[in-house]
């Protein structure tokens, strides 16, 4: 069973920079072998893509709002898949999950990430 955990979030002024990390575990055939997703959720919106990375050596890919300022990575020593996020301002906060096709597509319980003053 396929078991996503966030961790990371917090409250943060703009212009601050946070790190999230997603550790992964349950993956049948070993999580270096799947790609994974950062998504986000404000409230009262719909949930939207943040980034993607690829499997060994794979490509990362974003959403328009976040190019430049968040870095989308992974540890596959440590199953591990994190998103660094710099440049925050307010229209960033949300509840951040990660995501992965495997297990019929599983996501975090999401970690809160509020950017304010």
């Amino acid at each position: 069973q396929v078991q996503l955990v966030e961790s990371g979030g917090g409250l943060v002024q703009p212009g601050g920079s946070l790190t999230l990390s997603c550790a992964a575990s349950g993956f049948p055939f070993g999580f270096s072998h799947y790609a994974m997703k950062w998504y986000r959720q404000a409230s009262g919106k719909e949930r939207e893509f943040v980034a993607g990375i690829g499997t060994v050596g794979g490509s990362a890919n974003y959403a328009e709002p976040v190019k430049g300022r968040f870095t989308i990575s992974r540890d596959n020593a440590k199953n591990t898949v994190y998103l660094q996020m710099n440049r925050l301002s307010a229209e960033d906060t949300a509840v951040y999950m990660c995501y992965t096709s495997s297990g019929g597509g599983s996501w975090g319980q999401g970690t809160q990430v509020t950017v304010s003053s």
